[in-house]
């Protein structure tokens, strides 16, 4: 299973990232122990902190990269889409079964709304912060993005949850 990890991009020493480092390392390690393969901006943040968490524990890393931008130490695979953020966030969400989203600002509300416009399988991961703890307030009867109910947004409370609801997606994908 492909799983696409959105989230705050900027320096991992600093705040907002700074703080979510254990979490960041524990959901690549998640990712990693379970065979997935993951997929994420490929740049810094907790793009880079998930995808050392993954690649210290075994894990495949695929960074889909705006421009031409070279992607963090951890990738196996940097995908050079020439495209801006914006447009290259499409080309991850396109690529992946499931999404986890972490904190995030403006670009992370965009693959948030991508992801439920594709109909991808979302998991907030609540008490990151961001666009990921906007959502959850604001989704209708606790499950939606918008009226047309496309596909029910979950909220992972911690990692054991998160990984469950991994676990749910591929069991339904190989039905």
């Amino acid at each position: 299973m492909n799983v696409g990890v959105i989230g705050y991009s900027g320096n991992k020493e600093l705040e907002p990232v700074k703080s979510l480092k254990k979490i960041c390392i524990e959901v690549g390690k998640v990712i990693a122990k379970n065979n997935w393969i993951m997929y994420n901006g490929g740049r810094d943040g907790i793009m880079d902190l998930v995808s050392e968490g993954a690649k210290k524990n075994g894990g495949k890393v695929i960074g889909v990269m705006p421009w031409e931008e070279n992607g963090n130490e951890y990738l196996d695979l940097e995908i050079k889409t020439g495209l801006d953020f914006s447009m290259r966030s499409f080309v991850l969400l396109k690529s992946v079964d499931a999404v986890v989203s972490i904190g995030g600002e403006i670009g992370t509300a965009l693959e948030l709304v991508g992801a439920y416009a594709y109909k991808k399988p979302l998991i907030l991961l609540k008490g990151t912060g961001g666009w990921t703890e906007i959502a959850e307030k604001i989704l209708i009867d606790g499950k939606y993005l918008d009226n047309r109910k496309m596909i029910e947004v979950k909220v992972a409370k911690d990692l054991n949850e998160m990984e469950a609801l991994l676990k749910e997606i591929e069991g339904e994908l190989s039905d």
